[in-house]
């Protein structure tokens, strides 16, 4: 439970503008995870997440901005694997099926390893699209996918 809740978690604080654990226990209770004030906690900080400004003088939860650490990929490359079922190319365009509620999750972690070739992503709950910036990208991509998730 503890990566589908990490996943949710990812998916909230890039949805929404949390200040406090506490409104992100809310909302996580919200989704359906019970959870303590120690466990939030703790997955901040295995997720390294970090208080930025929202520019109206408040701070939010979010991603770091360092994606360079090999544990903040690592976490990241592992929330990836986990959720991803099965992907497949159209053009430009990889179609990635996840497990339910975590495509969002999975887009975000692929964002967050700034990957040159894509050029944005689209997620559902359980589908997320990727457009990369041409055919041969995509087909590059999906060969290196097909290595990750071996």
């Amino acid at each position: 439970m503890k990566f589908n809740r990490q996943a949710k978690l990812l998916e909230i604080i890039e949805t929404e503008d949390i200040e406090t654990q506490e409104e992100l226990s809310a909302r996580l209770r919200a989704f359906g995870y019970n959870t303590t004030q120690a466990t939030i906690s703790r997955d901040i900080k295995e997720l390294r997440l970090v208080k930025s400004p929202t520019g109206r003088g408040r701070y939010k939860y979010a991603l770091p901005a360092t994606e360079g650490d090999p544990v903040f990929s690592d976490r990241f490359r592992t929330i990836f694997c986990e959720s991803v079922i099965s992907y497949e190319q159209a053009q430009n365009i990889v179609v990635l099926k996840t497990m339910p509620g975590v495509a969002m999750a999975a887009a975000s972690a692929l964002d967050s390893m700034r990957l040159p070739d894509i050029v944005g992503s689209l997620a559902g709950d359980d589908t997320a699209f990727l457009v990369l910036k041409d055919n041969p990208k995509a087909e590059a991509f999906c060969r290196r996918l097909q290595t990750i998730l071996a």
